[in-house]
């Protein structure tokens, strides 16, 4: 007969069988923990999917806002009425051996200079403006006498003056006795002043019925109070009245190693309107101001520092 189990005998098979479901928990839970160790090394490892894109720059450009060309912006200009382009000539003829010149001067600034020729401009005589006269804003010169449009006082106020003794003394003049002017305000003309046709306008010529208006890369020109008509004319840069038509003097031609003369109407000017070769003053400078001057067939060129005179209406020199 077996001897019974006894209390150490249960005691030892219940601690046998706990340290078996023990190790059997720890078993596992070892196992639990590498699984997720190993979920979380493959989650952070990095993948290999192809070629590498590139990496990323930025640019300082500034982000266009929109298209189109940008605004012009304004420009600051004297409040005097009689402010003008610094270096614009004028010059009037009276025949082939006389004549008279101006370089215009500035409100505030460089003075004007009057001059006078009797010999075709080989000698010039420098001629005064008389009391407060500081700036020329127009010049027209006729047999009887010489009248200019000055600016004068502190403001070079627009003030009309005629000399009969060749600016020996001057007097007040009428309105349209010089001609037509170019201020800061617009056009000064007989009838007052208008609004420019053009931006910067470079010379201006108003006749009985008519008037033009030298701009660049056209004339513009209106018959009476009408409306300005534009004649796209390339390299023009002076104008002179020849009674049905106007002498033009032209830069940048390739036909002429100077400065063309050429001729356009008068009257009835359209956007079409064409010039028509005259003549070619050869070798002269077109590098600065070019102005002329026309009284009969004398056509006076004043280009650079040089003074040529024409006696057959341009064509030979």
């Amino acid at each position: 007969m077996s001897p019974r189990r006894g209390p150490s005998s249960l005691g030892r098979a219940i601690s046998r069988r706990t340290l078996v479901w023990v190790g059997i928990v720890v078993v596992a839970l070892v196992v639990i923990d590498v699984v997720l160790v190993g979920l979380a090394v493959a989650r952070t490892a990095p993948v290999m999917s192809g070629t590498a894109g590139p990496i990323p720059t930025f640019s300082s450009t500034p982000i266009p806002t929109g298209t189109g060309t940008a605004a012009p912006q304004p420009t600051a200009t004297s409040g005097t009425a009689a402010m003008v382009t610094p270096g614009r000539h004028l010059l009037s003829a009276t025949n082939g051996l006389e004549a008279w010149r101006a370089s215009s001067g500035t409100c505030g600034g460089d003075e004007a200079v009057l001059q006078h020729t009797v010999d075709g401009g080989k000698s010039w005589t420098s001629v005064g403006l008389g009391d407060g006269a500081s700036t020329v804003l127009a010049l027209r010169a006729s047999s009887t006498g010489v009248a200019v449009v000055a600016g004068t006082g502190d403001d070079c106020a627009p003030t009309v003056r005629t000399s009969t003794d060749d600016g020996a003394t001057w007097k007040d003049g009428t309105e349209g006795a010089a001609g037509a002017a170019i201020g800061t305000d617009g056009l000064l003309l007989k009838s007052g002043t208008v609004d420019a046709p053009c931006p910067d306008p470079i010379e201006v010529f108003e006749g009985t019925y008519t008037t033009a208006v030298t701009c660049d890369g056209e004339v513009q020109w209106r018959s009476g109070t009408g409306a300005w008509v534009a004649a796209p004319i390339d390299g023009v840069r002076s104008l002179a009245d020849a009674g049905n038509t106007y002498t033009l003097a032209r830069t940048g031609i390739a036909s002429c190693d100077g400065v063309q003369i050429a001729s356009m109407p008068a009257a009835k000017v359209t956007a079409t309107t064409e010039p028509t070769a005259v003549g070619c003053a050869a070798g002269a400078d077109a590098s600065g101001a070019v102005t002329i001057a026309r009284s009969g067939q004398h056509v006076w060129l004043w280009a650079g520092d040089s003074v040529q005179v024409s006696g057959d209406g341009g064509v030979t020199w």
